[in-house]
């Protein structure tokens, strides 16, 4: 009988920056095509709700990374660099005997401390990065390297993936800048979305029943894309709806246009997959560090804990392993998860720092086992400078939502010293899938919002999150410790 060991697979990692999942032909995108991308799809497993829990780049990433939450990892802000030395997945499949590269855009900091650690390779973007001739930063120094920077991302990529030999399993994070804002496509993109664009059926919420938050955020098409987001003057004569919808073409147009380079390049790497009879074995997952507003509710950007910012996509093949599935997995998975999943794959143990769970059973051979009952989410970034988004926290279950806003930066950098009144949203995502009505107060949901309380209070202690110091204890609870 034979003793060999199954080869470990490959990983793969392809991560955007700001694509919505539904700007994803997988996802039923009624805006554009994205057929590589939907290619890993085919092969393998679509899942629907996988979130977030900090809806920001730079946690985000340093989230996935880690398998930590945002208060475990420091990572709080955009302002706040990470800590390179603490453990990582990456750093956990190193020691495991794997080849480990990223290429593209880090934006957790530079310099000692916060450079890439746990790689053999590295060639990052400098902060954000630009699109055209990016500047690549490696162990070595900073070069400037002519092309676009999706395309330049994929060359390197590649180029590392040519360089290895030996038979030693490898891990490979393709991080591109696309499409994140000022959403600069290339000359063979340009223009290809100039035929009218749907518009969302929430562009004009009023936000009614929200509380301040929607209303103060500074992210809406109509009155925050600047010149240099629209790269042309609106036309003259145009009242207030009319530009607001030019504007949400232009920008559309554009984002569009950046994904579809992204989608290329996506394929760029499967076919080299393929040539290399390699796909098969490869973990390949195709995700975004946060969803992102494409009109709905009249906005831009991320930031909030409504879905289009909460959802991230994550599509995820390795067909000798996980059977392809046409049935979406619905269960509830978060950014803090795919530290654990890819460890597991790999059959490397998971550092026990890390907080998340793998789904590698629910992607193999239990499709139908839950993970978690409710997700938390906590966005710590009050009141930036360019967007004004409140500083909140919450839990999303299958139905409802329940947000707190408590509306203060805590003195952490990048957030505003202003603080103000914190408030509470609640919504019933079965009745009202779009988030239109805030029924916090709504006497047929006071049961609901208790339990709901209750559940956030047990699931911050559960991950070492402290409430903030305005939130008070619930009732229910306070009704059992008397």
């Amino acid at each position: 009988m034979s003793t060999e060991q199954p080869r470990r697979p490959n990983v793969v990692i392809i991560l955007t920056d700001d694509h919505a999942a539904h700007a994803i032909g997988a996802y039923g995108s009624v805006v554009n095509r994205t057929p590589r991308i939907d290619e890993i799809a085919e092969a393998g497993v679509r899942l629907d709700n996988c979130f977030c829990t900090n809806a920001l780049c730079t946690p985000s990433r340093a989230t996935i990374l880690t398998g930590t939450y945002s208060h475990v990892n420091g990572v709080t802000t955009l302002e706040t660099p990470i800590d390179a030395s603490q453990p990582t997945f990456v750093s956990q499949l190193k020691a495991a005997g794997y080849r480990t590269a990223i290429v593209g855009k880090w934006h957790m900091g530079e310099g000692p401390g916060h450079d890439p650690e746990g790689f053999d390779y590295w060639a990052v973007l400098r902060d954000q990065g630009e699109y055209f001739d990016p500047q690549i930063r490696t162990a070595r120094g900073v070069e400037i390297v002519e092309g676009y920077a999706t395309d330049v991302i994929t060359d390197l990529s590649l180029d590392w993936l040519d360089s290895l030999e030996g038979e030693e399993p490898w891990c490979l994070l393709v991080h591109h800048k696309a499409p994140h804002r000022p959403w600069e496509p290339d000359e063979r993109h340009r223009g290809m979305y100039r035929e009218p664009i749907p518009v969302p059926a929430t562009f004009g919420d009023d936000y009614a029943t929200r509380g301040s938050a929607a209303h103060r955020a500074a992210m809406r098409i109509a009155d925050h894309l600047t010149l240099a987001d629209l790269k042309e003057v609106p036309p003259e004569g145009l009242d207030y709806e009319q530009a607001a919808l030019w504007k949400y073409q232009r920008y559309m147009e554009d984002y569009l246009a950046c994904v579809a380079s992204v989608d290329d390049n996506v394929g760029r790497v499967i076919d080299w997959l393929r040539a290399h009879d390699a796909f098969d074995d490869t973990l390949l997952m195709y995700t975004s560090d946060q969803g992102f507003f494409l009109g709905d509710h009249g906005w831009f950007d991320k930031r909030f804990m409504y879905d289009e910012s909460l959802r991230m996509p994550l599509l995820v093949s390795c067909p000798s392993r996980i059977p392809a599935r046409s049935e979406p997995l619905g269960q509830i998975v978060t950014n803090v998860d795919f530290a654990q999943t890819v460890l597991e794959a790999a059959g490397v143990a998971p550092h026990p720092r890390m907080q998340g769970l793998s789904i590698w059973p629910q992607l193999t051979s239990e499709p139908d086992a839950p993970t978690r009952p409710a997700m938390y989410y906590r966005y710590f970034e009050n009141d930036d400078v360019n967007h004004h988004a409140f500083a909140h926290y919450g839990i999303r279950t299958e139905r409802y939502k329940l947000i707190y806003f408590y509306n203060d930066g805590m003195g952490l950098p990048g957030s505003s010293p202003h603080v103000y009144p914190p408030e509470w949203e609640l919504y019933d995502l079965e009745l009202d899938p779009e988030e239109l009505r805030n029924v916090v107060r709504e006497p047929e949901y006071r049961g609901i919002r208790e339990e709901l309380e209750v559940q956030l209070w047990e699931l911050q202690a559960e991950l070492l999150d402290a409430p903030h110091h305005s939130q008070p204890v619930p009732e229910r609870l306070r009704a059992v410790t008397g």
